[in-house]
């Protein structure tokens, strides 16, 4: 397979396509642009105040979160009816959001995990393509991404050949998987043809155009050098059965980095790029973390130091996290970290870094002082009054209530067999934030939110085209949680949908400022985050009502900046990268 160029095979004429979508396609209705020069005025409509924002915290929280059933049986497989007891079975696995047949609908894809033999392998289990129509519900397909030669974990999509069609990353014990989308509704895996080499135990992967060829290149993170040869055996402190070793028990795994050839084949530069030995990794995300117009690399490890790598633009990076305060805690310590994210939750127009962390640890959220410096600010914001008996995994920054800044939800569950201090099975956690304090909702516990899981990856996407974020979670044994949002609000919103043409196809790693009112919101177009997880990619802003929105300023990869007026509020914007 040859990848096309970007710059020519693009069958784009117009630089911004607009358009008002109805169920899964496009409306040949859509509504005419404004008058050239006049910003569209948000609809003048009462919301709550932040005082009953405050007040939902005493009782019930204001956010409403159905549960919507699936129609097959979508779960991940940990292996644990093998009863090895090993650290494989902790992880769990993940789910990603994207629209594999662009019919204009997000899609769903789980990977199944794995089990162990009695002959002492590892071999893994059929992954989940379900696909969406658009309503919030999902109908199982076949397309050549179900088998699995290994005992998967995570899943990535990107358009890694610039053709329009998303393709796919499946991380796992024993190698990587990589399913290039055929866009016939068909998947052909291809990672050995792709030259993409890499036999560790892989958790966390990236995608991103490190280097600014307009292709997309690769980041792996690995954990712990676990193996039936070296495996360990661990009993319960308190009752003495067995337990499962924890990941200091076992040394740590080096990362890898991919950079595309344009060929469809990838080179590993993992020694030329200056990434450090170590880790245990198990949450990547890239994004331009000092606003240099390039993507950085933030890496979230399980009980050794945090990478931050800064990109110095000619192919290296250098690894600052210690030194820029995102490595550790606000105590100096190493953190249990697995869900990462990367968002301006305070509008200071510098994104900011946060970390769902283990159990005796503080959730990390991490300041943007500028220049790719840190300060850890967990205590201040809220995140220290819930206490320390979590075990946070999938994890992101969402607008849940549309009142205009950003939220936080979390999936949690523990490790452990026999924890000593909490149960497995733990209440997910949402953080609505007020004025720059985030402040934990409680729920029904009659619903999802308000029941204990044993939650692990999380993707983040507007799954029923209603405007709002909902969400995906993915567990232990047990099936995929779709969670709809039908939180009443009135405010507005707006999703942007880019198409690079110099810049790789899905636009990772763009910054896009909103005007609103006199304040610019920023989003940033990631490449990972989350944990073992991929959400929707197209950036979301909910708009207070009343607010006056003026252009949107884009940053596209290519280091091309563009301004767009008069946005039609309400609906999905297609913008295409100019000549």
């Amino acid at each position: 397979m040859r990848f096309p160029s970007t710059k020519t095979d693009l069958p784009w004429i117009l630089a911004v396509l607009l358009f008002s979508l109805s169920g899964c396609g496009f409306s040949a209705n859509s509504s005419p642009l404004p008058e050239p020069g006049k910003a569209v005025p948000a609809l003048n409509t009462p919301v709550a105040s932040k005082d009953q924002d405050v007040a939902t915290v005493a009782g019930t929280s204001s956010l409403k979160f159905a549960e919507r059933p699936l129609e097959a049986d979508v779960r991940y497989s940990n292996g644990s009816a093998a009863k090895v007891n090993s650290i494989v079975e902790t992880l769990g696995g993940g789910v990603a959001l994207f629209d594999y047949d662009r019919d204009g609908c997000l899609d769903l894809f789980a990977t199944g995990g794995g089990r162990f033999t009695p002959q002492r392998t590892v071999e893994g289990l059929p992954s989940h393509l379900l696909r969406g129509n658009g309503a919030g519900d999902f109908t199982p397909v076949i397309a050549g991404v179900e088998a699995s030669r290994y005992f998967s974990h995570g899943c990535w999509a990107a358009d890694l050949d610039n053709d329009g069609f998303g393709d796919l990353l499946v991380t796992g014990y024993g190698g990587l998987q990589l399913f290039h989308n055929q866009g016939d509704g068909t998947f052909t895996e291809m990672a050995d043809a792709a030259q993409l080499h890499d036999p560790s135990w892989s958790t966390a992967a990236a995608w991103g155009d490190l280097n600014g060829d307009g292709f997309l290149d690769l980041y792996v993170a690995h954990y712990v050098d676990w193996s039936f040869q070296k495996h360990r055996a661990c009993n319960d402190p308190q009752g003495g059965q067995n337990e499962i070793c924890g990941p200091k028990n076992y040394g740590p795994l080096n990362d890898r980095m991919f950079l595309s050839r344009g060929d469809g084949t990838f080179e590993d530069v993992t020694t030329a790029a200056g990434l450090v030995a170590g880790g245990k990794g198990l949450g990547v995300l890239m994004g331009d973390v000092d606003l240099d117009n390039d993507l950085d690399i933030y890496v979230a490890n399980d009980t050794t130091e945090n990478f931050l790598y800064l990109n110095r633009g000619d192919g290296h990076f250098d690894e600052v996290g210690q030194p820029n305060g995102a490595a550790v805690d606000d105590a100096g310590r190493p953190t249990g970290s697995m869900g990462v994210d990367l968002a301006d939750f305070d509008s200071d127009g510098l994104p900011d870094l946060w970390t769902a962390n283990y159990e005796h640890e503080i959730f990390g959220l991490y300041r943007n002082l500028g220049h790719g410096q840190f300060l850890h600010v967990s205590r201040t914001t809220g995140f220290a009054t819930i206490g320390d008996q979590f075990v946070g995994w999938g994890t992101g920054f969402a607008d849940f209530d549309r009142d205009g800044d950003l939220d936080v939800i979390a999936t949690t569950g523990h490790v452990k067999r026999f924890p000593s201090e909490t149960p497995v099975k733990q209440l997910p956690l949402v953080w609505l934030q007020d004025n720059g304090r985030f402040i934990r909702q409680s729920f029904d516990p009659t619903t999802y939110l308000g029941t204990p899981h044993e939650g692990r990856g999380l993707a983040l996407g507007d799954l029923d085209r209603d405007g709002d974020l909902d969400v995906v979670i993915a567990h232990n044994d047990r099936p995929v949680a779709i969670l709809s949002n039908d939180t009443a609000a009135t405010s507005q919103w707006l999703r942007i949908h880019l198409t690079g043409r110099t810049s790789c196809r899905d636009a990772i790693g763009a910054r896009l400022g909103l005007k609103v009112g006199s304040q610019t919101v920023w989003r940033q177009i990631l490449g990972g985050g989350s944990y073992l997880s991929q959400s929707e990619l197209n950036p979301y802003w909910a708009i207070p009502t009343g607010a006056e929105v003026g252009g949107l300023t884009i940053h596209w990869p290519s280091g091309r900046t563009q301004v767009v007026q008069d946005l039609l509020l309400n609906t999905n914007v297609f913008i295409v990268e100019p000549d």
